[in-house]
C-alpha cells in the first residue's frame, strides 16, 4: 500500500483529540471506506485501536490506522484538518476520487490517481 500521509494541522488536531480522550498508546484515527454516500463510497473515521490486518502509520505523538478492507481505496491519501467558522474536522484528500460530494464524506472512484487540478467537486456544480 502506498503510504497514507497526514498534514501538520491534522497531526496536531489528532494529538490534541487523543490527549483529551485519555487515549492509550495503541489508539489512533481509524480510517476506512464502505459502499454508500451520495457518490458511491463513503469515508469512515473513528478513534479506536487497530484490528487484525490493519495498516498502522505512526507519526510523532499519534497514529493513523487504515482498515484492512480499505487499503486499495485509501492508497496515497492525505489526511488534513479544516477549522473554519462553518465546519471543522478531518478531511481526506484522495487522488483516486474522480468526484467528491459537497459534504466531503463520500466519493466516486476512478481507475487511476488524478492530479489535484483534475479533481471535480460535485458540491460546486
Amino acid at each position: 500500500m502506498d503510504m497514507v500521509t497526514i498534514s501538520d494541522e491534522a497531526a496536531t488536531a489528532l494529538r490534541n483529540l487523543l490527549a483529551s480522550k485519555g487515549a492509550g498508546p495503541l489508539t489512533g484515527l481509524r480510517l476506512g471506506v464502505s459502499r454508500g454516500g451520495c457518490a458511491g463510497w463513503q469515508y469512515e473515521m473513528q478513534i479506536g485501536d487497530a484490528q487484525e490486518g490493519d495498516e498502522v502509520v505512526e507519526f510523532e505523538g499519534g497514529r493513523l490506522i487504515v482498515a484492512a478492507d480499505s487499503f486499495e481505496r485509501l492508497s496515497g491519501c492525505r489526511v488534513d484538518y479544516s477549522d473554519s467558522l462553518s465546519d471543522a474536522g478531518f478531511r481526506i484528500q484522495n487522488p483516486r476520487a474522480a468526484r467528491s460530494c459537497g459534504c466531503g464524506t463520500s466519493f466516486e472512484e476512478t481507475d487511476k490517481p488524478l492530479a489535484p487540478e483534475e479533481l471535480e467537486d460535485c458540491g460546486k456544480s
